[in-house]
């Protein structure tokens, strides 16, 4: 070993230093590779280029970190001998093995290396979309909550809640380079179960979330027609009960009316008729199999190569979406009663404040539009340079976040306000329905009764598709980026394979809401598979962060990406604040839970337990680990424990030709 002052001046060039990325994980790395002048270790040497390394041959590093115990450089280098590199590698892709005393991994073939510009761009573009995206049914549940006075909480929870845990796991994912479970290691490994619920949590979504776009699908396709199929009473499926109110005729509307729109939804796309509940759910709807294949296949497609495809797609995603909603808002404002929505949308119910629900409410929407603990932000933030602002994208994405679901607001309430004075009823009525309900129904309804009726349906239900499409992305990335860093050695190569058996898993995992009964499955999972689970695991995290890892040692390392530390403001929400918020929302759910009621179904009480049986299936992960962990460590209790909540120094970390050598 000798230092690079023992090379001639020729040799000390850099051109002859070598740097090759291998495949996703790859791009982290490069992405990652921050200047080695920043830690005193080239001297006189010049910055470290990218573009030297690709056009040198390969040099083999090992870094000894004397400083940072993490950081992807230490302050102290070994070159090994450009002669000892004469010798052929015993080492073969993708394995593990010993070789001169040091343990090393064989260097796959190197990847695409635009691949570091387009996870940075996809990145971005797909937190910008998730705005208000990343829980199911994001438009109509942000549109009936931000009603009145619940933008005051929401504003709240928002601030010092939804942001700071953002940025946190922003700041995570872009300096150690890990997914949502290798990470851990890095920072308090007793908490690894962690990443492992949130994968088990992402599946769960997939499950229910893919099928509302099947329903999607199905209204488009549709939709291809000069009059759409639920404007009338007129069809197969209508019942004695449908009444079209938006007809010339004198149409009474009575407790036991249904819309056309009520009975294409539930009779016709659902055929929930032909189920009596969870306890009868019925055969699975062949139309809807046929609906959520094509989706499944887009799905593979665009996620198989990496954040370097996705990436491309979530451009045409994320723009096309925000593009119908102006174009719904300028229809919709200027519809006869518009005003009444809007005039409900933003008059503020000040009693309402009192209420707890409104709270837990405000909390749980800007966690599940935001995304702390769904593993993404920690997926694509791991992607970034590691000087990126990761502080401002915080900021940016959750402004629009917030200005998208304010938007989608007016959208939608104008539209009601429009039924509310065609049904002669206020607005409050029409808006009481929530979810799938108000979009499939209500806003359905709405459009169908438009002029250009057709195209407007179109448009409205691709746009339904493509936000689907996004969260999918996000949330399978996030399953697929935390497995294969942390089992490198088995599917870096395989990564195809690993995202096909994802799909297939989601898939047969759907078949359940793909039932007659579907539609009750879809509202069970939703409300207790993530809801919960979710927020005990943005609690955990940040416990685990900033009472175990430290809030001077987070601080430090984003102050080594961005130049700055976070302030005052920051440090207490993450340490007091945010955790506060989450412990209090979590514990009014446990205290009253939702009692569940789906059309005229009401849930029974066993539904209750398997719910809360369904949800923590995934959270058990995090105690098992731990129990895990303490069992395989040696040393005594105490030993155990204080090794387990230590962060690991791994031996020998490959990075592509360079090892980082943490001793």
């Amino acid at each position: 070993m000798f230092d690079v002052s023992d090379l001639n001046p020729e040799e000390s060039e850099l051109s002859w230093l070598s740097y090759t990325p291998t495949h996703d994980s790859d791009v982290k790395a490069q992405g990652a590779w921050p200047s080695p002048l920043h830690h005193g270790v080239w001297g006189q040497s010049r910055a470290l280029n990218p573009i030297d390394i690709d056009r040198a041959p390969r040099i083999q590093f090992r870094f000894l970190a004397n400083g940072h115990q993490h950081h992807p450089l230490a302050n102290r280098m070994e070159i090994t001998s450009l002669n000892s590199l004469k010798q052929p590698s015993l080492c073969k892709d993708g394995e593990e093995c010993q070789e001169n005393g040091i343990l090393q991994k064989g260097v796959p073939t190197p990847g695409d290396k635009k691949e570091s510009g387009q996870a940075s761009n996809g990145y971005s573009v797909v937190l910008s979309l998730s705005a208000g995206d990343d829980t199911p049914h994001s438009i109509p549940a942000a549109t009936t909550a931000l009603v009145g006075a619940f933008l005051i909480p929401y504003t709240i929870m928002a601030i010092f809640g939804g942001i700071p845990l953002f940025y946190m796991e922003l700041a995570l994912g872009q300096y150690h380079r890990n997914g949502c479970i290798s990470v851990w290691r890095k920072i308090c490994p007793i908490f690894k179960g962690i990443g492992y619920t949130t994968c088990i949590i992402a599946l769960y979504t997939a499950f229910y979330y893919n099928t509302i776009m099947a329903w999607a699908l199905y209204y488009l396709i549709s939709s291809f027609t000069a009059q759409l199929p639920w404007t009338n009473c007129k069809n197969s499926w209508n019942t004695a009960n449908c009444t079209n109110y938006f007809s010339e005729d004198n149409i009474t509307w009575t407790l036991h009316s249904t819309s056309p729109a009520e009975e294409f939804y539930t009779r016709h796309i659902l055929q929930i008729h032909r189920s009596t509940g969870l306890e009868d759910l019925g055969s699975i709807s062949w139309q809807l199999v046929l609906c959520i294949l094509p989706i499944f296949a887009v799905i593979y497609f665009s996620i198989w190569k990496g954040v370097k495809t996705s990436g491309k797609v979530v451009w045409v995603t994320a723009t096309f979406p925000y593009i119908v909603l102006v174009v719904l808002l300028v229809r919709g404002a200027t519809l006869p009663g518009a005003w009444r929505g809007v005039l409900f949308y933003l008059k503020p119910n000040w009693q309402k404040l009192l209420e707890t629900e409104v709270w837990v409410a405000a909390a749980s929407q800007i966690f599940f539009s935001l995304g702390p603990g769904f593993g993404v932000l920690l997926a694509f933030a791991s992607y970034n340079k590691f000087n990126n602002n990761c502080y401002q994208d915080a900021l940016v994405t959750s402004a629009v976040n917030c200005m998208t679901s304010l938007l989608s607001g007016f959208v939608i309430f104008t539209v009601l306000g429009y039924m509310a004075e065609m049904r002669k009823e206020d607005v409050s009525e029409v808006a009481k329905d929530a979810g799938p309900t108000l979009l499939f129904i209500a806003y359905a309804e709405a459009i169908a009764n438009m002029p250009a009726s057709t195209f407007f349906a179109i448009i409205f239900f691709l746009m339904l598709i493509t936000l689907g499409l996004d969260s999918t992305f996000a949330g399978l990335e996030a399953v697929v980026t935390g497995v294969l860093d942390e089992f490198p050695h088995i599917w870096s190569k395989r990564r195809e394979l690993f995202v096909l058996g994802v799909v297939i898993t989601c898939f047969f995992g759907s078949l359940a809401t793909l039932t007659f009964g579907g539609a009750y499955v879809v509202k069970l999972l939703e409300e207790y598979a993530t809801g919960p689970a979710v927020l005990t695991v943005a609690l955990l995290e940040a416990i685990a962060v900033f009472w175990f890892y430290g809030i001077t040692q987070f601080c430090s390392e984003v102050k080594d990406m961005l130049g700055f530390s976070p302030g005052w403001f920051w440090r207490i929400c993450w340490v007091a604040i945010s955790p506060l918020f989450l412990l209090f929302v979590i514990c009014s759910f446990l205290m009253s839970p939702p009692q569940l009621r789906l059309f005229q179904y009401n849930y029974p009480h066993w539904s209750i337990i398997l719910g809360y049986c369904i949800g923590t299936s995934s959270f058990i992960c995090i105690p098992i680990y731990m129990t895990y962990r303490l069992i395989i460590t040696p040393g005594t209790l105490m030993e155990r424990i204080i090794r387990s909540i230590t962060p690991e120094k791994p031996r020998e970390t490959p990075c592509g030709d360079i090892h980082l050598n943490a001793a």
